[in-house]
């Protein structure tokens, strides 16, 4: 008969287990576990195997593990982790894409009844339709106030009803009425808290960015740098451009107004002086993007329109026949 181990053994155990996750694995998600069954667990960790493990365990024990690991091994990033085990959680070990992990997890939630004092993580609404319920269970949806009349000897919800709103906790009577319509509202899971990676710990919002959305997030960093550049006058590589072109909108103003002159600024006075000449070159320039468009137009059609040269073998006979 196998002797069943001790608590300090489990401990020295789940330790030794921990500590060489730490050092196999880069990447961890630190994960809710509320509401979660053994069952649906052991679904999850059939899942999920391959390069990814779930390990859960008491927060205590984990923080201990976690902190003399990383003074043992001299690694202390391990103690951004610590912040992290809060409430009942567990953590998931992965050499694989973190997303992808964070899909797969979203595929294990199963539904699940309201039952009295949980607090709803989303709101709750009847739908309007038949219930099957008999007219002596009327007195349910008159106590939720929910509008209902008797059709063919069942009782019909008339319209859709809020029952519960998000953050409120289930109580008795609406419990009791979502059971009856066999209404299962809610749907738990492991949901990821947060994602530590090689030392760095980020929310899981960021794995749903994109390329689009980390080139336009990175757009807007320029753009403030930008504007913070040109407001205190400090030279940077973003404002650089900016700072050239208003340069040269200064000079060409003093130019403007005074006798001093350049190339470029001749041309400005002169269309100053005689605005029908920027009329002109407007219409010029204008009719020349217009003649070069019609142009192409034109040779391509020519070209389509081209008949193939039939040669004299294609007649039957050469020229030596």
């Amino acid at each position: 008969m196998a002797v069943k181990p001790t608590k300090a053994e489990k401990k020295v155990t789940y330790d030794a287990k921990l500590c060489k996750l730490l050092d196999e694995y880069s990447q961890i998600l630190v994960v809710n576990a509320d509401n979660v069954g053994s069952n649906q667990l052991q679904d999850i960790r059939k899942g999920l195997r391959g390069d990814t493990v779930v390990l859960m365990g008491k927060n205590t024990m984990m923080k201990r593990s976690v902190r003399i690991h990383a003074e043992n091994s001299g690694n202390n990033a391990y103690l951004n982790l610590i912040p992290l085990l809060v409430g009942n959680v567990g953590l998931i070990f992965t050499k694989g894409d973190l997303k992808e992990i964070s899909e797969d997890l979203a595929k294990y939630k199963v539904g699940a009844p309201a039952r009295v004092g949980l607090v709803a993580p989303i709101d709750v609404v009847v739908p309007p339709g038949n219930t099957g319920l008999d007219p002596s269970q009327t007195s349910f949806f008159q106590v939720l106030n929910i509008p209902t009349k008797i059709n063919k000897g069942t009782v019909e919800i008339i319209c859709p009803v809020e029952l519960i709103k998000k953050g409120d906790k289930v109580g008795s009577s609406e419990a009791a009425l979502l059971a009856k319509l066999g209404i299962r509202p809610f749907s738990y899971g492991l949901v990821v808290l947060s994602v530590y990676d090689n030392g760095s710990v980020f929310s899981p919002e960021v794995l749903d960015l994109s390329e689009d959305d980390l080139v336009e997030k990175f757009g807007i960093g320029v753009s403030m740098v930008t504007s913070l550049s040109l407001a205190i006058s400090y030279a940077t590589l973003a404002a650089a451009p900016h700072m050239f072109v208003n340069a040269y909108k200064n000079v060409l103003g003093v130019a403007v107004e005074t006798e001093y002159s350049f190339p470029r600024a001749d041309k400005v006075k002169e269309l100053l002086q005689d605005p029908s000449k920027f009329a002109v070159a407007a219409f010029a320039a204008t009719a020349a993007n217009s003649g070069a468009s019609q142009a192409a137009a034109a040779e391509e059609e020519e070209k389509k329109e081209e008949p193939v040269e039939e040669s004299d073998n294609d007649m039957g006979f050469s020229l030596f026949d």
